[in-house]
């Protein structure tokens, strides 16, 4: 059901300006005056902070690897992100990309979330 809602919101987010966008029922809103975060074009942005708040880490395929789990710097989390990569996300709330903890998978269209589920501390990104 959450990937269903985020493909609908990622549609609704290429479709839309960000001043107008509409929040499907049970998808995460921003808070009224909040932005969506500054995140380039082939690009998977991760701030540490809700809202977009913080200095984002920022990942592009040219410098990640495919398929393999990319962990976040020691210590460090994620609690709002952008996925412009063109290929599916998953986050992971383990370090090491167990997925006996929390994990959400995100479409690579234009995917923004404005407050994860959970702690993100590592992700991976997908061939297709």
């Amino acid at each position: 059901m959450s990937v269903l809602l985020a493909a609908l919101a990622a549609t609704l987010l290429t479709a839309l300006p960000a001043t107008a966008l509409p929040v499907p029922a049970g998808a995460a809103a921003a808070a009224p005056g909040t932005r969506l975060g500054a995140c380039g074009p082939g690009q998977l942005c991760l701030w540490p902070k809700a809202d977009f708040r913080g200095s984002a880490w920022t990942h592009e395929l040219a410098g990640t690897d495919l398929e393999s789990c990319v962990a976040l710097p020691p210590g460090a989390s994620a609690q709002a992100l952008a996925n412009r990569t063109g290929r599916p996300v998953t986050t992971y709330q383990s370090v090491e990309c167990a997925e006996t903890g929390e994990f959400e998978t995100y479409p690579g269209r234009g995917t923004w979330v404005p407050q994860t589920p959970y702690q993100v501390r590592a992700f991976k990104i997908w061939e297709r």
